[in-house]
Order: C-alpha cells, then structure tokens, then sequence
C-alpha cells in the first residue's frame, strides 16, 4: 500500500550509497554490507513545516521517509544505525525486494526518552499492513504515532508516549529473559536447579502477562 502523503512533501531524489560509507572510518564489514545488499536509496519524502504544514518542535523539526531497494529480502540493521547517525532528523525506512515491502523507523532525539540501544529499532514483518498516521498538532505527535504503529501490545492506546516505550522496552525485555530461562531449562539436567529456573520463567511470564493487557488474577 502506498503512502498516503501529499505531493509537496515529495521529494523522490536519488542518494548514493557512498555519501554514507565514504563520510567517515567503517568497517570493511559494514562497506561491504551497502554494497552487497542495497540496491538503491531514494529520499522520497520530507514531512516539515513547509511541506504538510505541521509545527515542528524542539526534538522533531522534519521526519524523512527513505525507500531502499534492497538485493535480498533482509533487512541490513547495521546499515540502518549508520544512516540514523549520519542524518541528523527522525526517518522512517521502506524497505523494497521485489514486490514485498517492510518498514523500520528508530526511536531517537526525544526528549524524556530513555535510551536503550537494544531495542531502539522497530521493524515490521514483510508484507504487513502497517497502517501510518501521518497527522497530528506538531511533527513530534506525527513521529509517536509512526512508532507507534510498530508496537503490538495495548499500551501503544496511553496517550502517555513516555509511558507506551517504557512499557514496550520491559515487553522486549522479559521476551528475552523468557526465551533465555526456556532455553537454560531444556539444558539442566539437575532437577532442583530445574525447578527454580522454571519458577523463575513463570513468574517472567506472569509479569509479561500483565504488561500485555492480561488477567493480573492469574494464579
């Protein structure tokens, strides 16, 4: 599905690959990364004040939209982390392999946001219908609302953005925590040590349970 944006905020200008690798020291891994897997980078949009309207603030003062054609159906995380250092400005990622489609946007420069590098990126599944928002009373409303429409669980309907990441960031963090005591409870052979591992699981479980909008009456 196509963006539904106006044709002011079309910008559709060809960037090459090497304004990124060639702007500092990288890897040979990483060089080797834009080179082999991305086909193509357009600036397609540019949401501003200029161009749909919106105030800017202080953290949110325009909000790209790059689409790369890539040449394989993978998403190349690191390429994103060095485009998001190298433009100063919030961007949302459509990503193009073939006739399938993805988005990633990275949550950055907002105020009162906390940090944590794990889980600062969101991706959608190839072919997701993800439904964007592109409106709202400033540029950083518009920019919560993107991020949002990454996130599953019911929080994303807090009206406190602060609150819908932090709850999102404990999410990620007990599903990890949860697939890591899974993965150490197939391997124990020692019983005892294998009952408290799984009171452990099950109470992570609990509370992920809660933070999902579940019955916090569980026993």
């Amino acid at each position: 599905m196509p963006l539904q944006l106006p044709n002011s905020a079309l910008v559709d200008r060809f960037i090459a690959k090497s304004k990124f690798y060639e702007r500092g020291i990288i890897s040979p891994k990483l060089k080797d990364d834009f080179i082999s897997k991305i086909q193509k980078i357009t600036w397609k949009y540019k949401l501003s004040e200029s161009t749909i309207g919106i105030n800017k603030t202080n953290s949110v003062t325009e909000i790209q939209i790059f689409e790369i054609e890539l040449k394989e159906k993978v998403i190349p995380k690191t390429v994103i982390s060095l485009i998001d250092k190298a433009i100063p400005y919030q961007i949302l990622y459509q990503f193009k392999f073939n006739d399938h489609t993805a988005y990633a946007i990275t949550l950055k420069g907002l105020e009162g946001i906390e940090k944590t590098q794990a889980n600062d990126y969101y991706f959608s599944e190839w072919d997701e219908p993800v439904q964007f928002e592109f409106t709202g009373t400033t540029l950083e409303s518009v920019y919560q609302k993107l991020i949002k429409a990454f996130i599953k669980h019911p929080a994303k309907q807090q009206d406190d953005f602060k609150a819908v990441i932090e709850t999102d960031h404990k999410t990620k963090q007990l599903e990890k925590d949860i697939a890591l005591l899974a993965k150490k409870i197939s391997k124990e052979k020692q019983m005892n040590r294998k009952v408290e591992l799984n009171k452990t699981l099950l109470n992570k479980q609990q509370q992920l349970k809660n933070l999902q909008g579940g019955d916090n009456h569980a026993e």
